[in-house]
């Protein structure tokens, strides 16, 4: 089992920054790669990006990719998701996710899920 607890979320004025972190524990970290989603009220889950267990790679929705940023820490077994320019429609709950194959965390069907954290964006 892997658990997963997303934290730095909060309320942030349009065009500010955060810099949500999702702190694994149980598994190896190492062992997996890592995704953020998101999900706004009364919409679909959509993914945000990923990255893979040695970060080197990275891959984002593409909407995302000029103001999103992921990085990773696997001595500390945290994963980031840097915002910038936030807009009120990046308001949703974000969560990060597991997997041990890069694909599959990018289709969403990861294997363990945080809890998920509230960024909300004031106009």
């Amino acid at each position: 089992q892997v658990q997963l607890v997303e934290s730095g979320g909060g309320l942030v004025q349009a065009g500010g920054s955060l810099r949500l972190s999702c702190v694994a524990s149980g598994r190896t970290f190492s062992n997996y790669h890592m995704g953020w989603f998101r999900q706004a009220p009364g919409k679909e889950r959509e993914f945000v990006g990923a990255i893979t267990w040695s970060g080197i790679t990275t891959y984002y929705a593409g909407c995302m990719k000029d103001r999103f940023t992921i990085s990773r820490d696997n001595a500390k077994n945290t994963v980031y998701l840097q915002m910038n320019s936030l807009k009120p429609e990046d308001t949703a709950v974000y969560y990060c996710a597991a997997a041990s194959s890069f694909a599959t965390v990018k289709a969403g069907k990861a294997s363990y899920w945080g809890k998920g954290n509230l960024v909300n964006v004031s106009s």
